[in-house]
């Protein structure tokens, strides 16, 4: 398996290469030179497999010889061995074809961790074939950060800084990320939105001399082996449900559009998949694209869902590279516009071409509470501020068609306690693991939205753990 840049200009032998570069040095991002393409046959069998067993499967064809399958296959077990629910991303029907399914129950109680856990040990195995250190950069509008620590914490060969915007997260999501005590794991606190971080990231990578002082990589979703890891739930949900004999719909809550791309993906590479509704709130530069083709930016306002307080979402650019037929010149300009003037241009053909598969949704803060209210009235069913997005998206649609539709539930909703006592009146209770969360020290440095104070703060907590 070969990988090429949206933009054009660079290119990695193999998803080892990928893996350890995350960005491609054009500032594009790294997509497979060819699609894997799965038959009818080949998901029927793996009907009923194992979770880690089924998402070695759906992997090796885009990691192809860069790691052994039976090392990959390792791995995934290792991966998941630890989630909290035997089928690691169960379904749970709530309504006559509606269904959410449960990503939440691994270490850090969110859907990050279905990737994240195996990619940390990915690093390990390349990382240590090549006798190679990185310094990991990443940003985080919540989950992701947590998800990142836990899974690279206390491994020889990494380093890893993460960016979250100060007092823009949960208190849970803040204190997964800052009360773990590892030599190898720095938390910055940027003044500025998510958005903000993420930029500052993308500049780290941009910055040549840096990058490779540093030995850059990332862990965010602008990495394929994250989109890649994404991929098997989605398969799972859809062989559970009657797949590939039957057509499913997916309804993702979306902030950095990485985890509806995987939903793409899966439908790439030959799963029968119908619709895909991307929900947002009200953060809705997706929703506002896909009814009006208006790709525009606004400011980023904080929301009960902070993991989607998200105005540019970097995993779109893999999508638009495949709307206009993977032609890199008029996606880097698209880009390029879209970062000077804030709107992306998207001619008709492509709008229409995304919307002919994808459809938008919104909620805003009070709409978000009266769905958390309504639902748990309904069926006794919790869902935080981020799934019931997606559920409600979903629940919409269930008298449209006979079509199964799949809402993903993205994260546990303890972690986000106080709207959820306001929607309900409970406190849902952190698992056992986490339940002296609040009592444990925290450590982060705050820092100004500026590039050179990250990169000096980044430079020097890596000198440090090389001394």
């Amino acid at each position: 398996m070969r990988y090429i840049s949206t933009r054009g200009q660079a290119s990695a032998p193999d998803f080892a290469a990928v893996l350890l570069a995350g960005l491609a040095e054009d500032g594009g991002l790294f997509m497979p030179a060819s699609w894997p393409q799965f038959s009818a046959g080949d998901f029927r069998a793996m009907r009923g497999l194992p979770y880690a067993e089924l998402a070695a499967r759906v992997m090796q064809p885009f990691i192809g010889p860069a790691i052994p399958y039976e090392t990959l296959r390792r791995l995934c077990h290792e991966s998941y061995a630890g989630f909290g629910h035997p089928a690691v991303a169960p379904l749970v029907q709530l309504d006559t074809n509606l269904w959410t399914q449960e990503l939440f129950h691994g270490p850090t109680l969110a859907f990050k961790d279905m990737a994240m856990q195996l990619l940390g040990r990915l690093f390990d195995h390349v990382l240590n074939a090549r006798g190679e250190h990185v310094t990991i950069v990443g940003a985080t509008s919540g989950d992701t950060g947590s998800a990142a620590i836990e899974a690279c914490a206390n491994r020889d060969r990494v380093n890893i800084v993460i960016l979250h915007p100060h007092g823009r997260t949960s208190e849970v999501q803040r204190r997964q990320m800052t009360t773990v005590q590892a030599p190898n794991v720095s938390n910055i606190a940027v003044d500025g939105t998510f958005d903000d971080c993420q930029d500052l990231v993308k500049a780290m990578f941009a910055d040549a001399p840096f990058r490779q002082e540093m030995h850059l990589s990332a862990v965010n979703s602008i990495n394929w082996a994250r989109i890649t890891a994404q991929i098997p739930y989605y398969v799972a949900a859809a062989l559970a449900l009657g797949g590939p004999d039957r057509d499913v719909t997916f309804s993702v809550p979306t902030g950095n559009f990485g985890n509806v791309l995987a939903a793409w993906a899966a439908r790439r590479i030959g799963l029968p998949v119908a619709r895909l509704i991307v929900g947002a709130n009200r953060n809705d530069i997706l929703a506002r694209f896909l009814d009006t083709n208006d790709m525009s930016m606004r400011p980023v306002e904080p929301s009960l869902s902070p993991s989607m307080d998200i105005q540019v979402s970097s995993n779109f650019e893999r999508l638009l590279f495949e709307l206009v037929d993977r032609d890199s010149v008029t996606t880097a300009a698209a880009m390029r516009e879209f970062r000077t003037t804030g709107k992306m241009p998207i001619k008709d053909p492509a709008w229409q071409n995304a919307c002919a598969l994808f459809q938008g949704f919104r909620l805003d803060d009070a709409q978000t509470l009266d769905e958390i209210r309504a639902l748990h009235a309904r069926t006794g069913y919790l869902a935080d501020p981020h799934s019931i997005i997606g559920i409600a998206a979903a629940r919409a649609q269930v008298g449209a068609s006979e079509i199964p539709i799949i809402a993903m539930a993205t994260a546990h909703p303890a972690k986000f306690p106080d709207a959820m006592r306001q929607a309900t009146g409970i406190t849902p209770a952190l698992p056992p693991r986490l339940a002296d969360l609040y009592q444990r020290d925290e450590h982060y440095t705050v820092l100004p939205n500026d590039l050179a104070a990250v990169q000096s703060h980044t430079r020097a907590f890596a000198r440090r753990n090389a001394a």
